[in-house]
């Protein structure tokens, strides 16, 4: 144990000293790497857990496990009780360089395609039971049935079968990766506008939620950051509403103040409620690290002085609902002026109220700490001052929202990332148009203007009187399930109840049993026959 901690130590010391790192005139040690730069090693949330706990209390008997794996990928660790992994069908071709940058997609051969086709029909029965079998007897790396049943595992509050099927599906995925396809480079490209690439993006997605709930928000950093580099100028899950919070919980402040930076001037972070609101709490936590000289800590108090204040004249609407969450009565004098009141909350676009209350949902347990509300209240106060004077900086700042119809019109890619997030307050908010509408957990909100490489045989195309059970069968996996819809059908739902409890019964019985045939071996185990 002692050996393998001081080999992870030395290998932290190598890459913190390979030239990467440099320093700047102020004497802060400022980071050289590309912003979007993923380090194999912050993958792993094993090696996060073993900063906290010790890597005897986290791997215990697992090292004698891991050395049973044939194939070592970066994204999971496959363990010993896995299905064998054999050629899915899925592979990763290489569509065009442009620039520096590689472009790639996933493919289906047939033979997955014919699996994919039996998914959808499965689905369609609207029996939940009906997807077990088919990664029992035709394909047990599936992954869209995987996330499927995670999300089904993770509705009956079962975290660990969630999220092991979640990483089952990445390691099916990485299995496929071709061989210029690098997780490190920031370099290679992915559309989500094609079906069979977002099953990537969706598995990542989904297992960096796992991991912040599982206390790894480092790690969840690194995937988010990933993500964000597979298609960085249309962020098809909207992914920049999220890294600022996991920055926070992570601790990477200067992360986050670097992503600020060099970001806003082409994409106008400001002009988001979480952004606002983050960097300057990431100044304001820096100018709290004794390790710094008072000069840096007074540059760091000062910045965040003043992009709070600017971030409360932009988004008055959020200072009520945060003291709200926190549990924090206001002072008569911001309770009491129309600014911060009422009427901030009622006068905001629909997006802008979805985006105030995503942000507050997920991040109010930041503001909780004492010292930040200390720091706070005299910054709410000399806002209300500014305001009262008239200051010029209120009407110039408050005008500038009219240029948040930019990030309004990517609606649909917001509607996307709150259904993925399941905050309820930003739940709460989404529109009738929305919420009405079947969401399917393996593919929610799928662009209108999708590439199709291949498209299901009429008798397999879904008829329109199974809209309305099949909305609510999703709906009852799904986090934007109507609870007064399912009061109306209360045989369906229960119905749908009893179905998913022999779903995990089946599926526990099914992970704990499957077997699979071994391949005949020839007398050359180096051959070039299919990876194990």
């Amino acid at each position: 144990d002692n050996d393998l901690e001081d080999i992870d130590s030395l290998l932290e010391k190598i890459e913190d000293t390979n030239g990467l790192l440099q320093q700047t005139q102020s004497g802060i040690t400022a980071d050289s790497r590309p912003l979007l730069y993923i380090e194999h090693r912050n993958l792993n949330p094993e090696n996060e857990l073993k900063r906290y706990f010790g890597a005897r209390a986290v791997l215990g008997d697992q090292r004698q496990r891991q050395r049973q794996c044939v194939r070592g990928t970066w994204l999971t660790t496959p363990q010993s009780t896995w299905p064998r992994y054999t050629r899915t069908g899925i592979v990763m071709q290489l569509l065009d360089t442009k620039g520096g940058v590689q472009y790639f997609t996933f493919e289906h051969h047939r033979k997955y395609q014919e699996v994919q086709l039996k998914f959808l029909e499965n689905v369609e029965t609207m029996d939940p039971n009906s997807v077990v079998p088919l990664l029992q007897a035709l394909e047990p790396y599936h992954v869209d049935s995987l996330l499927l049943l995670s999300d089904v595992c993770r509705m009956q509050e079962d975290q660990e079968m969630a999220r092991e099927l979640v990483e089952q599906a990445l390691y099916s995925l990485e299995c496929s990766f071709h061989p210029l396809f690098s997780l490190t480079s920031g370099t290679c490209r992915l559309d989500y506008r094609r079906p069979e690439n977002r099953s990537f993006f969706l598995a990542l997605f989904k297992h960096l939620m796992l991991l912040e709930k599982r206390g790894c928000p480092r790690t969840a950093l690194e995937f988010c950051k990933l993500i964000l580099s597979l298609d960085p100028e249309n962020d098809p899950l909207c992914v920049l509403l999220l890294i600022d919070f996991l920055s926070l919980r992570a601790r990477e402040y200067t992360f986050l103040t670097r992503m600020f930076q060099e970001v806003e001037s082409h994409r106008n972070l400001s002009q988001l409620p979480n952004f606002a609101f983050s960097v300057p709490l990431a100044y304001f936590f820096l100018s709290q690290q004794e390790e710094r000289s008072e000069l840096e800590q007074s540059q760091a108090r000062e910045k965040a002085a003043r992009l709070i204040q600017l971030a409360l004249i932009m988004f008055p609407s959020v200072l009520m609902p945060l003291l709200d969450h926190c549990s924090v009565q206001p002072d008569a004098r911001v309770a009491s002026h129309s600014f911060f009141g009422l009427n901030a909350q009622i006068s905001q676009p629909p997006a802008l109220n979805q985006l105030t209350s995503l942000y507050v949902g997920r991040t109010h347990s930041l503001w909780k700490d004492p010292a930040v509300m200390a720091w706070l209240e005299p910054n709410v106060h000399e806002v209300l001052r500014m305001v009262d004077a008239r200051d010029p900086l209120v009407e110039e700042r408050g005008g500038a929202k009219s240029s948040f119809c930019d990030m309004v019109s990517r609606g649909s890619l917001i509607y996307r990332h709150i259904i993925l997030s399941e905050v309820k307050e930003a739940m709460a908010a989404l529109p009738l148009e929305v919420t009405s509408q079947p969401v399917m957990g393996y593919d929610p909100l799928p662009p209108l203007d999708s590439i199709v490489s291949y498209t299901r045989p009429e008798r397999y195309l879904l008829r329109p009187s199974f809209l309305a059970t099949l909305s609510l069968f999703f709906r009852s996996l799904l986090p934007n399930f109507n609870l007064h819809e399912r009061d109306e059908e209360a045989g369906a739902g229960q119905d749908l109840n009893q179905g998913v409890n022999r779903l995990m019964a089946a599926m526990r019985d099914m992970l704990a049993n499957i077997q699979f045939q071994e391949p005949p071996r020839d007398d050359n185990p180096e051959g070039d026959g299919d990876w194990d």
